[in-house]
């Protein structure tokens, strides 16, 4: 059932079959060699034109196995492993066609039928496979332009649209914290509320809440913040009132451009043609104060907010523009915030303990510190910035053992305390569900959170929680050292 092509060039694949024959799932290349005595230089250029030429004629979710030698690929997997100049460097040549390494397996002939190794030195004489490994390369993800976008909102009752800022335009309206979503950080989210509502009645309120929101925040920093700003004088174009903006008012995001003073306060000067500024949410920690306020919430039952919140922060591995904040808040008689706090804390522990030991099985430990034992330089930007809304009592900090060795603690939450009238203390509990699904999953980027690429969601079934498999192995890094005299 096999048709059979001779004298192909694997370097020029596409010639070789018509168009509608062109699609493969599959392209197998065993042992690759030049021929006669070819050096490493050679066969690498062999390797490279061959996966430029499987890129024209693979599916989008094809693979490319590449069986070589023990010690020719250059990488971990080899044992031996050769010096990188003295190995093929089969990972660098495939990167350049858009492929990157998935996996890697012993390469056992034993399992292909009328499968025989011959052609050592271009003779009809075996060579030595021991060792040898079998390459899979699927395809990488190529990196994305994102043009401008405009999103659309309601606001005080009427439908308002201001534009996306940069970074964020592949992460608004993202959907995953909806109900049909299997997305690690919506998994982690239920699991705790289940948890939760072993000791607590539950009540989610997170419909009502507004992307923007208007008003001051306590403490701070005006620079750290993404501000969307009205202004009366401003009309969509035609291009946009071709698309059925029209009668809207639309916004738009501005870099932080106000006079500041030295700590980067807002100096709002009076007379100011902008009449209402509103900015993208920082914390959902407002919403649940402003709901205290309301008096819209019941005694002893515990309310639920959660949503994606956004802050100007430096990039690094943990620390994020947007991540999804789960509000916990609970009334109670005052008094008795501490057994609250107490059977809070000790639901959140157990919750987490239990996924982390249901998915890894290393050892997790998660410390509930009083805020006076820190110094704001000392933790992340979500616990720093939490701090600085409110008067923070606690901190859910975690620490995973791995191999012996203790991580850094990561701040994935915080505890407060707020009186509301002489009878009733209100018990804020406010989590980083993306730190805790990259610390639970072993997820070790918060872009892996973000990525559209279906490889990642494909990981993590409905409801489950599993550590993350990487389906990129070896990628090559490069450091490049610059020194000035």
């Amino acid at each position: 059932g096999a048709e059979v092509v001779f004298s192909v060039d694997c370097t020029k694949l596409k010639d070789y079959f018509l168009p509608e024959k062109r699609e493969f799932d599959c392209i197998y290349f065993n042992f690759p060699h030049c021929g006669r005595k070819a050096g490493v230089v050679k066969n690498r250029e062999l390797l490279a034109r061959f996966f430029h030429s499987s890129a024209e004629v693979l599916t989008e979710e094809g693979e490319v196995h590449v069986a070589l030698c023990n010690g020719q690929g250059g990488t971990p997997a080899d044992q031996p492993r050769r010096e990188w100049h003295n190995s093929w460097q089969i990972v660098a040549v495939a990167a350049g066609a858009g492929f990157i390494l998935s996996n890697v397996h012993p390469f056992k002939a034993e399992t292909i039928h009328g499968y025989k190794c011959t052609g050592y030195r271009s003779q009809d004489k075996s060579f030595c496979i021991e060792g040898a490994l079998n390459h899979i390369f699927t395809r990488s993800t190529p990196l994305s332009c994102f043009k401008p976008m405009i999103c659309e909102i309601e606001l005080e009752s009427r439908k308002v649209y201001f534009q996306v800022p940069q970074i964020l335009v592949d992460k608004i309206n993202r959907g995953f914290l909806e109900r049909n979503s299997n997305h690690p950080v919506r998994t982690v989210k239920e699991k705790l509320t289940a948890e939760l509502s072993q000791a607590f009645p539950l009540q989610n309120t997170d419909c009502c809440l507004s992307l923007l929101h208007q008003g001051h925040l306590n403490g701070v920093c005006h620079s750290n913040i993404f501000w969307i700003i009205l202004s009366p004088e401003e009309s969509p174009s035609t291009e946009e009132m071709s698309n059925g903006v029209a009668n809207a008012v639309l916004f738009s995001h501005v870099d932080f451009c106000k006079d500041t003073d030295k700590n980067g306060w807002v100096n709002v000067q009076e007379g100011c043609h902008m009449s209402k500024q509103y900015y993208l949410r920082p914390s959902l920690l407002p919403y649940a104060q402003a709901m205290i306020q309301r008096g819209a919430f019941l005694p002893g039952t515990l309310h639920v907010l959660s949503g994606p919140v956004f802050r100007k922060c430096l990039v690094s591995p943990y620390s994020m523009p947007v991540f999804h904040e789960v509000v916990f808040v609970c009334a109670v008689n005052w008094g008795t915030e501490n057994s609250c706090i107490q059977m809070l804390v000790n639901s959140i522990k157990t919750s987490i303990h239990s996924l982390h030991r249901t998915v890894s099985g290393s050892k997790l430990s998660i410390n509930l510190q009083e805020a006076t034992s820190f110094e704001t330089s000392e933790l992340d930007d979500f616990a720093a910035f939490e701090s600085q809304l409110s008067e923070t009592q606690y901190f859910i900090c975690m620490e995973i053992d791995t191999s012996g060795t203790c991580e850094k603690g990561s701040c994935v939450g915080i505890v407060r305390t707020e009186l509301v009238s002489s009878e009733l203390v209100v018990v804020f509990a406010s989590l980083n569900l993306d730190l805790l699904a990259m610390l639970i999953c072993g997820i070790c980027d918060w872009r892996m959170l973000w990525t559209s690429d279906t490889r990642f969601l494909r990981q993590f079934p409905r409801g489950e929680l599993r550590l993350f498999k990487s389906f990129s192995l070896y990628p090559p890094s490069y450091v490049h050292d610059v020194s000035f005299w």
